[in-house]
């Protein structure tokens, strides 16, 4: 019984990692993914930032479009941290692999917090907008500053 229970507890775990780690050819690939995704995050987030500053005027559809967009993107790419993805072009340190819970705590609390932002910037006033943003900012900041190289 404990061999068929071991044995059903791997078959979940490869059922659940490997579609994830299927879509990317190679290594490099799941990289390039990944980095585009934070890319397109970070434009959009930006964005909101620059309204909630004032850097740029408040503008409520806007701002709502941009919010779905970066909370879209803030689920993307945490499948791209897959085996041999530590090595080539990327900034991730190997704290993430090695403090895999820590990584995705960070990474779930950056998606919370991009959730309130998203319903903080479809109420349509700058005030909830702001309120918002601080700490979502703040949980991105937390993942540079433990899991990328600068």
């Amino acid at each position: 019984m404990k061999i068929l229970s071991g044995l059903f507890s791997v078959a979940m775990a490869m059922a659940v990692t490997l579609p994830a780690q299927a879509q990317f050819a190679k290594p490099e690939d799941a990289v390039k993914y990944r980095k585009a995704s934070f890319t397109v995050m970070a434009a959009h987030f930006g964005r909101l930032g620059a309204m909630a500053n004032g850097r740029m005027p408040y503008d409520a559809k806007a701002a709502a479009e941009n919010a779905d967009v970066a909370l879209t993107m803030s689920k993307l790419p945490w499948a791209a941290f897959g085996e041999g993805t530590d090595k080539g072009d990327t900034r991730a340190k190997p704290e993430i692999w090695k403090e895999s819970a820590k990584y995705k705590e960070a990474a779930d609390k950056m998606q919370a917090e991009m959730g309130k932002l998203n319903v903080a910037a479809k109420a349509g006033n700058i005030d909830a907008l702001k309120v918002a943003f601080g700490p979502a900012a703040a949980s991105c900041k937390a993942c540079h500053d433990n899991f990328r190289k600068d």
